[in-house]
């Protein structure tokens, strides 16, 4: 799905420090900051250094051409996407249309260690049958800094937990309480998203809600 990226991970001498979900992530930031957005504020939402930062913007650039500069009266006012930027983004919002950070207090029950972190949500549609017990997706949002991540499924008409072991195959599986579905399912029509059977909602947990994004996102493009 994500092939034309690769280009930005060629290089000749050394592997770019930026990863696949810096890149992701910053596509929706582009598109979030339709008048433009310097280096400087993207590379403190991405939580890149400074190098780091100007590497991704120059290969968005130039050699994929996803990202212009914006200009206004010769001043230069940040960089926005191309139409080749906003196509790909487009398609990236098929399988993942919501990236939203959520209220700790609200998900109490299914949250570990809610106080101090920061929750974020992720939607990746009808990828259910991609999903096992979950660890892959935790693991890959301690990998990128945050603090883990929580898998949900929507059953159409419950969200339920993975189930984790062998043991639990067959049983009846855990879902979350009313009440949390209900939160989960408000802000998501909020977002006008519905959720729709095999959806999997993916909670991302981190120190700050920077780091929380990146986990859950970073979650989110282990099942797309």
């Amino acid at each position: 799905m994500f092939e034309e990226l690769d280009t930005l991970f060629k290089s000749p001498t050394i592997k770019p420090s930026f990863e696949k979900v810096h890149v992701i992530l910053a596509l929706f930031i582009f598109e979030e900051n339709k008048d433009g957005i310097g280096r400087y504020r993207l590379q403190n939402e991405l939580l890149i250094g400074s190098g780091t930062a100007r590497s991704l913007i120059k290969k968005l650039n130039k050699d994929i051409n996803f990202i212009i500069v914006l200009t206004n009266e010769n001043k230069r006012k940040g960089h926005i996407l191309t139409k080749e930027g906003m196509t790909f983004l487009k398609k990236i919002k098929v399988k993942i249309p919501l990236i939203e950070a959520g209220n700790p207090i609200e998900l109490k029950e299914i949250v570990i260690r809610p106080d101090g972190n920061y929750p974020y949500f992720c939607l990746v549609k009808k990828a259910a049958d991609k999903i096992s017990n979950g660890i892959e997706q935790r693991d890959a949002a301690i990998k990128i800094g945050g603090e883990g991540a929580t898998c949900l499924i929507y059953n159409g008409e419950n969200l339920i937990f993975p189930q984790t072991s062998l043991s639990e195959k067959g049983k009846e599986p855990m879902k979350v309480e009313d009440t949390t579905f209900n939160y989960i399912d408000t802000l998501f029509t909020k977002n006008n998203i519905q959720l729709e059977e095999n959806d999997v909602v993916i909670i991302g947990l981190g120190e700050n809600a920077e780091k929380a994004r990146l986990a859950a996102l970073n979650a989110a493009l282990t099942i797309v």
